[in-house]
């Protein structure tokens, strides 16, 4: 019989929700000024408290854990399953999943947002439910608009919302112990908050001898300048540990526009400006940068059923090339679902593309970690 969770799986982005066709084809027509138009809060931003870390000894207040019902995180495609006792603990930031003009932040219990959550999870922290036990809070995100002005509105949203992930790391740490490998994961704005995390949290601490791998996926990572300030050195070898991964997915022809007017017009963590310089590409079929890989190298790809309901895995059908400024570039537009963002971006598809890559990858790097544990990574 199929399981609940398998029911209940969906893999969208918020984003994807609100792009109907006539939505992408207006985007071709007038560029990114129709998205703001109308996902862009018009209300002021409204200050709020920040979130204690002991908040989050709450098990409401995370999404993912080892001791929740019904975990998200725990799903898998078939042929594949978690492990029961992971060496590692992962904690997880997912993406958008608030898309309301309303607000500046989603609230807590906003049970669309959260459900969308959960949905994410299912089809992208479960990449490494082989490997470690997967942590993945709640958190006041900003909204979809947030990202698509230069409002100080905006960098205020975002503010509070990496407020609670830093909150909720705390509490992580606690729970996993003083001594536990840690692989760091994000997409999107998750991945967003991973950067400042690293920098904050990971650079030039004792923490980050402990670091498997941060998989900072779905947002761009200059290498001039983010990069330095983040503690750790690129991932350039599938056996390397301490070291960070990053790729953002197109299909040919490519047009990052949207991306690159937002990313650009901010300087890097680092404080130099951003514009043009190289980013950060790892290919996540083979876990090398700035790497070639054909499509018969791609262990297996989400993909869903007609009804959104469940997916399978399915091998050799994407290939991946770093290329031009860094971005992943996946050749035609593979037929994966209609959620595509306008420029042939997969954005949605980061994880899910790759998925049974990415969760060899973490093996991989676990096992160079040398833990000496023993467990079997499938």
């Amino acid at each position: 019989m199929e399981s609940p969770l398998a029911r209940k799986f969906l893999y969208v982005v918020a984003i994807l929700i609100v792009l109907t066709l006539a939505a992408a084809f207006a985007y071709r027509l007038f560029g990114g000024a129709i998205l703001r138009q109308v996902m862009v809060p018009s209300t002021a931003f409204t200050p709020q408290a920040a979130t204690a870390s002991d908040a989050y000894r709450a098990p409401a207040m995370w999404i993912a854990r080892p001791d929740k019902p019904n975990n998200p995180a725990l799903w898998t495609p078939e042929g594949y399953s978690p492990a029961k006792n992971p060496p590692a603990a992962v904690f997880f930031i997912h993406p958008t999943s608030f898309l309301k003009r309303s607000a500046w932040n989603a609230p807590l219990d906003d049970p669309e947002a959260n459900a969308r959550a959960e949905l994410f999870l299912r089809g992208q922290a479960s990449a490494f439910n082989a490997v470690g036990d997967i942590w993945a809070p709640r958190y006041r995100q900003a909204t979809f608009g947030a990202f698509l002005t230069d409002k100080q509105s905006a960098d205020a949203a975002l503010n509070l919302a990496y407020g609670d992930v830093e909150a909720a790391f705390e509490e992580f740490l606690r729970e996993v112990g003083p001594d536990r490998p840690i692989i760091l994961a994000g997409h999107s704005q998750g991945a967003l908050h991973l950067t400042r995390l690293l920098r904050d949290r990971v650079a030039g601490k004792p923490l980050a001898k402990r670091i498997v791998a941060a998989y900072v996926v779905g947002w761009p990572v200059s290498r001039t300048a983010d990069l330095p300030a983040l503690g750790l050195p690129e991932c350039k070898t599938p056996d390397q540990t301490g070291c960070i991964l990053s790729w953002e997915s197109f299909a040919e022809p490519a047009d990052p526009q949207l991306i690159f007017d937002t990313f650009d017009a901010h300087p890097g963590l680092d404080g130099s400006p951003r514009k043009d310089t190289p980013l950060v590409c790892t290919n996540p079929i083979t876990g090398k940068a700035d790497d070639t890989a054909p499509a018969e190298a791609n262990l297996g790809t989400l993909y869903p059923s007609s009804d959104l309901k469940s997916a399978e895995i399915i091998a050799g059908r994407v290939p991946a090339r770093c290329g031009g400024r860094g971005l992943l570039l996946i050749g035609d537009p593979p037929d994966v679902g209609p959620y595509v963002l306008p420029g042939n971006n997969y954005h949605v598809f980061d994880y899910s593309l790759f998925w049974a890559n990415i969760r060899q990858d973490a093996g991989l790097r676990m096992q160079a970690f040398g833990t000496g544990r023993g467990d079997k990574i499938e």
